[in-house]
């Protein structure tokens, strides 16, 4: 059952590696679940996603031998999820996958009942966070925030709003995947 398979979109500076790290930590009582290692072809952040880092080279090496479930560009960068990071859905698991809405035509074509979750906030919080990053320039800043006007969710999307504390977006995500997955009689615990 491909609604096990949570893929998780939004915006630069929703918050979403925030997000999807504290669920992880309150996931306990829930169905198994495993946390998908993605391969970047960017350098490791200090306090970022545990991802694979690779060149660009090597990304297409991987690319090219079939390494991917899944694969997308953004923000000028490859990202690609391997196929043991997939493989516990066969299980039974869910499987958390922090994704790219400009690939979810392609994976919604693959997997089409995977649960899509939007992580978003207003455009004021975003450019406040993008800002306070200091890693892009205005304008690099401006083209993220225009691109979020350009895609559609489908209307079974989880939305969840990360304008306020954590906790509380945390808790309205862990709300809606238990109201889902145990609507579609899944993961068994």
């Amino acid at each position: 059952m491909t609604h096990r398979l949570i893929y998780v979109v939004g915006p630069s500076g929703a918050g979403k590696d925030s997000v999807l790290h504290r669920l992880r930590e309150v996931w306990d009582g829930m169905p198994p679940a495993h946390w998908a290692r993605r391969t970047i072809t960017r350098p490791a952040q200090p306090g970022g996603e545990a991802n694979e880092c690779v060149d660009r080279p090597a990304f297409e090496r991987l690319q090219q031998g079939g390494a991917f479930a899944m694969h997308w560009q953004a923000n000028g960068h490859a990202y690609g999820v391997r196929h043991p990071e997939v493989a516990p859905l066969a299980e039974g698991h869910c499987v958390f996958v922090n994704g790219s809405r400009a690939h979810l035509p392609q994976l919604l074509a693959q997997w089409p009942e995977a649960t899509v979750v939007q992580i978003t906030a207003p455009a004021d919080v975003l450019l406040e966070r993008l800002r306070a990053r200091n890693r892009e320039s205005v304008q690099a800043i401006s083209d993220r925030l225009a691109r979020g006007v350009r895609f559609e969710l489908p209307a079974s999307a989880i939305r969840i709003v990360n304008d306020g504390p954590l906790g509380e977006a945390v808790a309205m995500l862990l709300a809606a995947l238990q109201w889902r997955l145990g609507e579609r009689s899944s993961c068994a615990r």
